[in-house]
């Protein structure tokens, strides 16, 4: 008979092992045992799974107890002993950590909700991208408003020098700030950095309104707009990720055209008032969208679940390491150099920070080369408004047209439009009537459009999934520096020349130099990829760390398992 019992105890232990494993038919299973920490809600599991059989447990103690355990009793007792002590001297403190860990691992399976309360947010990320890049591509009538609302009196011969440096300052602080945002964004969330970018981006324009001074200008509308424009511009773009994914395209549409509107509209609008009410109002008004950004920020709540590691094991983790260690891991975390080591990656972002040295030229002087050449003050706006409507088509038109080009052949649309947009700089010194500066805006426009949105696509395949958003962050850095200089620098060559044919002759030539470095990126791409076939065969090659292709990182974990 005890032989039976015994047998039978055996039978029952391996039916509680599979219903830890698996779940039971009549159970709720529990997500913890899968993906990051499934080892420790493995435990957890088989406590629970061990538990719920023993017919000691709580829920089914009888008033009568049993006057001695059964063998299976005793082995049953036995066994969960010993997982308990397999588990270590940290397993209650540790509970908590592996189920968010648990949490995790069943939110690599997550679904966005596409669509709800995601559209709202979609709304304020419209805004956030249309009111901010719609009044940095409409400094042109900003540089054009400061430069009378200095007064009469002797004019400075640096005086439009010092003018564009104040736009220019205002558009390289979003790019230079990018890698410090991505930082924050991760350390605090999405809503508390667009927030707080917002309420700096307000301060700067409204204390802008306050003074007449370009030199305080420079702080007030260059450094602190700019800052804050950064902060509140990159979460809007991270966000979307949370409530969409198989509607992701179209939700990242509707913000690059919805902001493009703006782009349309500022221009016309900022004319208008500027000529009613004066400069200082204008920023006044100016600040409104920045405090309406404010509140639509607070809808920037982040839905997918917590990170792999949680806070309590970072914790522990640091506890066990000196100040000096603490200091060196946060920094390589935070400051992850790795994409640099890729000759690809190095080629592509010094091609592109050369191209926008003189990228962003056009938006600042165009509208007072119009009035000078042409006399005309009454209808330049519409040059804003022709570059800002074909840039959102380009975007829309060049994201479709990227997904149909292979791999990295996707970089030789970057090389059109940089070809192009230098000749067109070129072309505008050549133009006779007004009518035809509207012709090249429309082109320069579209070149803006394929430029922006074919960037995230070819960072993906040049460093992969894993590291497309530091290399990203890293490359708008890089990009700061060349498109904050080049605005002044034309600016410069005006004061000296008294023209703007030069400057824009001169503006031309990066783009063009920028176009035909990034035309041998794929060339080496190939050279590489053939070079390691020859070395190591093609099943060393998949696994390697110098795989530049981005298409095979998803699919090998072994790749991207060390980084």
């Amino acid at each position: 008979m005890e032989e039976d019992t015994a047998g039978g105890g055996e039978a029952g232990r391996k039916h509680q092992l599979a219903a830890a494993g698996g779940g039971g038919a009549g159970e709720p299973r529990d997500d913890r045992g899968s993906g990051a920490g499934g080892g420790e809600g493995m435990w957890d599991q088989l406590l629970d799974g061990l538990r719920s059989r023993d017919p000691r447990g709580s829920g089914g103690c009888s008033p009568c107890p049993s006057p001695s355990p059964s063998p299976a009793e005793m082995a049953l007792h036995k066994q969960e002993q010993a997982v308990s002590e397999a588990k270590g001297p940290k397993a209650e403190e540790d509970g908590e950590a592996a189920g968010a860990r648990g949490l995790q691992g069943a939110g690599l399976g997550f679904q966005p909700p596409e669509g709800g309360f995601g559209w709202i947010v979609v709304f304020a990320a419209t805004w956030c991208n249309g009111s901010i890049f719609g009044i940095q591509n409409s400094f042109g009538i900003l540089y054009v408003m400061l430069q009378s609302d200095l007064g009469g009196g002797e004019k400075d011969p640096t005086l439009e020098f010092k003018t564009a440096l104040v736009g220019a300052l205002a558009m390289g602080m979003i790019f230079f700030c990018s890698p410090i945002v991505s930082i924050f964004t991760d350390r605090i969330g999405c809503r508390t950095t667009a927030a707080s970018g917002a309420a700096i981006a307000f301060i700067g324009l409204l204390s802008s309104s306050f003074t007449k001074s370009l030199e305080v200008r420079y702080f007030t509308y260059g450094i602190l707009f700019g800052c804050g424009s950064s902060f509140a511009f990159q979460p809007s773009l991270v966000i979307l990720g949370h409530y969409f994914k198989r509607r992701l395209g179209l939700a990242n549409g509707i913000v690059a055209g919805g902001s493009c509107l703006f782009s349309m509209s500022l221009p016309f609008f900022l004319k208008t008032i500027g000529s009613t009410i004066g400069l200082a109002h204008t920023f006044q008004v100016l600040s409104a969208f920045m405090f309406i950004q404010i509140l639509l920020s607070l809808t920037f709540r982040p839905i997918l679940p917590p990170s792999c590691d949680s806070h309590h094991d970072r914790q522990d983790k640091l506890a066990s390491r000196n100040m000096k260690q603490q200091c060196g891991s946060q920094m390589r975390k935070y400051f992850n150099m790795r994409v640099f080591r890729r000759q690809t990656y190095r080629i592509w972002a010094f091609g592109i920070a050369t191209a926008v040295l003189g990228y962003f030229v056009p938006y600042v002087h165009l509208i007072k080369y119009v009035e000078e050449e042409f006399k005309e003050n009454k209808k330049e706006w519409i040059l804003l408004v022709c570059l800002g409507a074909t840039s959102g088509l380009g975007r829309l038109v060049s994201g479709r047209i990227g997904d149909c080009i292979p791999g990295l052949k996707k970089i030789f649309l970057q090389v059109a439009s940089f070809m192009l947009l230098g000749l067109m700089c070129m072309m505008i010194p050549q133009c006779q009537a007004f009518e035809g500066v509207i012709v090249v805006c429309l082109f320069l426009g579209l070149c803006d459009g394929f430029f922006i949105t074919i960037m995230a696509p070819i960072a993906f395949e040049l460093v992969g999934p894993m590291q497309a958003s530091q290399a990203i962050g890293y490359l708008l850095g890089l990009m700061a520096i060349p498109m904050t200089a080049g605005p002044p620098i034309a600016g410069y060559l005006h004061d000296y020349f008294g023209n703007y044919y030069l400057a824009f002759y001169l503006a031309g030539v990066p783009p063009i130099i920028g176009g035909l470095v990034l035309s041998v990126v794929p060339l080496i791409h190939q050279r590489m990829l053939k070079k390691q076939q020859m070395d190591s065969g093609k099943d060393k090659m998949l696994v390697s760390e110098t795989v530049m292709n981005g298409e095979l990182l998803p699919g090998c974990p072994a790749t991207e398992a060390h980084v």
